[in-house]
């Protein structure tokens, strides 16, 4: 290869990897008419599947600021979204909680999470949507498979538990679950899990990862010093079910 071609190849391949870390913060109506905001991160190329991130409570989009580009990396569209339980996470504001008042009310968060999936589908005309959440929305992803009232393909579910009394069982949704279904959480947190996992139908696209390190608490386990682990296990799952070529 000449040197100019060479020095073409490597700017492309740059300002591909421009386009793959951008980011766009986008709003759009949840069910109920309230104001979502989310970040929407993009693959140079068209992707076929779609990974809609949920955070943990308290918390913002900016949980995923330095996991969905990897996912980028990886071949995927991801779709970071400010659910109404919520307020921020690294300086990064809850702006659909800023709109209401829903506080720690995390089954009001359900509408949002409907649409953000719904927007994956119709709006980023995704083939497949992979859900992710975190925490109470790990909780809430798993009931939204189960329910099977929004077009979902997989869930990824960090740190789940029956969060929310006796208004919704988790365990109880997660008997009809007929995705593929990746659960995992701090090593100390497996137990609060592990019959939600063995309550979902038995498959061998399930996966049930009980990490060697002590990991975190949701999603922020990706952001601990035992990430490493953890990541090669997501990427196996996603590449199993989800490939992109």
């Amino acid at each position: 290869m000449n040197k100019a071609k060479y020095a073409f190849l490597f700017f492309t391949l740059y300002l591909l990897q421009g386009v793959a870390f951008a980011q766009t913060k986008i709003e759009f109506p949840s069910e109920d008419g309230l104001t979502v905001t989310a970040e929407l991160y993009e693959t140079p190329q068209k992707s076929e599947t779609a990974i809609v991130l949920f955070h943990q409570a308290g918390s913002s989009r900016g949980e995923y600021r330095d996991i969905a580009p990897r996912l980028n990396k990886l071949g995927y569209v991801a779709l970071a979204v400010d659910q109404r339980s919520g307020s921020d996470f690294r300086g990064v504001k809850n702006e659909t909680a800023a709109r209401t008042n829903s506080g720690r009310d995390f089954p009001s968060a359900l509408p949002d999470m409907r649409a953000a999936i719904n927007y994956a589908k119709e709006k980023l005309g995704a083939k497949k949507v992979v859900i992710w959440g975190s925490s109470y929305s790990a909780s809430l992803s798993l009931v939204l498979a189960g329910r099977k009232d929004a077009p979902i393909d997989g869930v990824l579910s960090f740190s789940p538990g029956e969060y929310f009394g006796g208004a919704i069982s988790v365990k109880k949704e997660a008997k009809s679950i007929n995705v593929p279904t990746f659960i995992t959480s701090a090593r100390s947190e497996v137990g609060s899990w592990q019959s939600i996992f063995k309550a979902i139908p038995e498959s061998d696209d399930n996966v049930a990862y009980k990490p060697k390190g002590k990991g975190r608490h949701g999603s922020s386990t990706l952001l601990s010093s035992d990430s490493d682990e953890y990541w090669v296990a997501i990427e196996s799952f996603l590449s199993s079910n989800f490939l992109e070529e």
